[in-house]
């Protein structure tokens, strides 16, 4: 089903087509709603709902997904006194009405966002002319703030009346790199361990997905992203440091091409051709392994009429490049084998790992002078029976 919102009147459910479009979504969703007023609800999807007037966000709700967060600036309805905070949904009850403000009379939200990973954005705070404050105007960045429950009556922003929040910059995770998963099955990406691992992605992060016509495209890692499974041959985080290595066939040659290049494109969601034209020109497969190899059956297939190839020897040219013919046109059987792909957990462990004998570096040490001295006179031999004074009772605990 395809999500719809009427914001104004207050109304959510695939059968709005005329209204905004919000995401895809299945008939057996929840979703949750965020209103102008500061309340938040989690309901089922329909056809049409009434869900509050004065919606300012909408979205599917995944109860397992505590990478979701909330970024909010509201008004007290009281005191006037803007507050910030960063928060994620937790645990519902489905179509009970949460208070996200300090639950005053008249209260209001002036800034709001979702972030799928975390991203903590800088906003431009512009406060009332008639504010007694020394500067009208001043930015503040959302990762300075830590994510919370949604209780949290979050930080003071000012104590002057806000006239208006505007968005100014982009900011990257404040929650690290977020693990994510291909389901072919679906065509959707997930974190919950279905299918094929892409990477751990964040920040600016690219997925490169290579389709059987002959396009590629980069697209971000949005778990609302769909790929429909019958037309890729390859997807995966992108690297823009490693050559993507292509084998496709040409139909008015009539023969098949070999081709490495590196994507050199920025723009997102938007196909490019990186094979010759011809409706029925197609790309049989594309890795970006650093030692790519390409099995080949001339003939009938026997002993000696096949051989592999190392594509790595191949030059690297430019992603508009026709690329290298395969010398043969008694070519029966061709597969661009896939070896095993290179970790990228194991390449963050890594990086993590220290010189001497390859050991993880611990995150946090914490000292304690005490009981370093403790341990320091500790007994190398426990007694046979052990006496319980205080410094014994300390190693126990």
């Amino acid at each position: 089903q395809k999500l719809y919102v009427n914001r104004a009147e207050g109304f959510v459910g695939y059968g709005l087509k005329k209204d905004e479009f919000v995401s895809e979504c299945s008939d057996i969703d929840d979703i949750i709603i965020f209103r102008n007023d500061g309340k938040m609800i989690v309901t089922k999807i329909t056809d049409k709902s009434f869900v509050g007037k004065d919606i300012i966000h909408v979205g599917v709700f995944h109860k397992t997904d505590d990478r979701m967060v909330y970024n909010m600036i509201y008004a007290d309805g009281k005191t006037g006194t803007s507050r910030v905070k960063r928060f994620i949904a937790g645990g519902v009850t489905r179509d009970k009405e949460y208070d996200l403000t300090t639950g005053k009379k008249d209260s209001k939200v002036l800034y709001f966002s979702a972030n799928p990973n975390g991203e903590a954005e800088i906003v431009n705070v512009q406060l009332s002319a008639y504010s007694k404050a020394k500067k009208l105007a001043f930015d503040f960045d959302f990762s300075t703030l830590a994510v919370k429950g949604r209780g949290s009556q979050g930080n003071i922003l000012s104590r002057h009346l806000v006239k208006n929040v505007k968005f100014k910059q982009a900011g990257v995770s404040t929650l690290g790199a977020q693990k994510i998963w291909y389901d072919e099955s679906i065509g959707r990406l997930n974190t919950e361990e279905r299918g094929k691992l892409l990477g751990s992605f964040d920040g600016d992060d690219r997925i490169i997905v290579v389709f059987k016509n002959g396009d590629y495209e980069l697209t971000n890692f949005e778990l609302t992203n769909h790929y429909e499974p019958n037309d890729i041959v390859f997807i995966k985080k992108h690297h823009p440091d490693r050559a993507l290595t292509v084998v496709y066939f040409d139909h008015d040659a009539a023969n098949y091409y070999i081709k490495r290049f590196l994507i050199e494109t920025q723009t997102i969601d938007k196909k490019f051709r990186c094979i010759t034209d011809g409706n029925k020109n197609y790309i049989v497969g594309a890795t970006d392994h650093p030692e790519p190899e390409l099995h080949v059956v001339y003939g009938k297939k026997k002993e000696g009429n096949e051989e592999t190839l190392p594509l790595a020897e191949y030059d690297i040219k430019g992603w508009k490049a026709i690329g290298s013919k395969l010398n043969s046109k008694d070519v029966s059987a061709i597969e661009l084998v896939q070896k095993e792909e290179v970790e990228e957990v194991a390449e963050e462990e890594a990086e993590d790992s220290n010189d001497d004998g390859g050991e993880t570096t611990p995150k946090t040490v914490k000292e304690d002078p005490i009981l370093d001295e403790l341990l320091k006179n500790r007994p190398k031999t426990p007694p046979s029976t052990p006496v319980k004074t205080e410094q014994s009772k300390l190693f126990d605990l």
